[in-house]
């Protein structure tokens, strides 16, 4: 049996890609290159690892248990590398970064530029999408995330509060009532983001209780910018994190009320898989961020 070790991550990309030619777009080589890699592996090694159709692959018996050994050597060479440039103290390379899109547009895209200028051997990938992906299985070095955090081995640091308030707009509530209890909120338009965390019920506290209500309303989305929008026309009221709607309340566009009706506390958080060596260019974006942001209550509430 002879060890092919440079094809090794073939493989793997193979494995988390679910075909050659997803795996072939993400090393950058050829559909044709990256199944000849895995056939000399196979013959090198003298085991079939994949199961292939004209339509899909799937691993064999010996693929399978090959592939935990192909992906902790990867993962352990990565680390190696990061180590590496550790030692050299120069944050490098490509960083591929997953956030939200309203509070990337508003907050982390401001400072790209300044990021970049501060460190011109990074090369920045940025995935703006309000859905919550795997880190891993996208490749990505860091995320943002905003909420409760799910259980997993990802490793996180607090950037800000997110604090978020009930608001409508000065005509909406002129037209249709200002709510003052939980019961009024069933005869209001309630706006709903359809992917938020919490579910679709709000949840308020008021003294030392818990109150759950399942809003109503004619509109429901999946992006929070759509909400400022109608919010703004006076389409209905909702809860908004105040990173979106602080400018607005200063400025009167939008109003809070029930404000004796705690919403829950959440935060913002930089999140990164777990490993011996965090890269430089990871390290150094999650303080330069977190620095922006405040670290505490967001600048955009002080």
């Amino acid at each position: 049996m002879k060890g092919d070790f440079s094809a090794i991550p073939v493989f793997v990309a193979v494995v988390e890609n679910g075909s050659f030619s997803s795996a072939a777009d993400k090393l950058g080589m050829t559909k044709s290159a990256v199944s000849k890699r895995i056939s000399v592996l196979e013959d090198n090694i003298g085991v079939r690892l994949f199961n292939r159709t004209t339509r899909s692959i799937t691993l064999t018996e010996a693929g399978e248990r090959f592939s935990d050994y192909a992906r902790n050597a990867v993962v352990m060479a990565n680390e190696g590398f990061a180590a590496l440039h550790n030692l050299q103290g120069i944050p490098k390379g490509t960083l591929k970064i997953n956030a939200p899109m309203t509070f990337t547009r508003l907050h982390i895209v401001p400072y790209i530029k300044e990021f970049l200028d501060l460190y011109p051997d990074v090369k920045v990938i940025l995935s703006m999408d309000d859905r919550v992906v795997s880190l891993v299985e996208g490749g990505y070095d860091v995320g943002i995330r905003i909420g409760e955090l799910e259980s997993s081995s990802l490793i996180a640091k607090k950037l800000a509060d997110c604090k978020s308030v009930l608001c409508a707009s000065p005509e909406y509530l002129k037209k249709h009532g200002t709510p003052s209890k939980l019961e009024d909120l069933s005869h209001h338009n309630c706006i709903n983001y359809s992917l938020f965390q919490g579910g679709a019920e709000w949840t308020f506290y008021k003294d030392s209780k818990k109150l759950k209500l399942e809003p109503k309303g004619n509109f429901i989305v999946n992006n929070s910018d759509a909400i400022l929008e109608v919010l703004l026309n006076g389409l209905g009221i909702c809860q908004m994190p105040t990173f979106i709607v602080a400018d607005h309340l200063k400025s009167q566009r939008l109003i809070t009320f029930m404000d004796e009706y705690a919403l829950p506390k959440h935060a913002i958080y930089a999140v990164y898989p777990e490993r011996k060596h965090l890269p430089e260019k990871v390290r150094v974006f999650i303080e330069f961020i977190s620095h922006k942001l405040g670290g505490g209550a967001g600048y955009w509430d002080k």
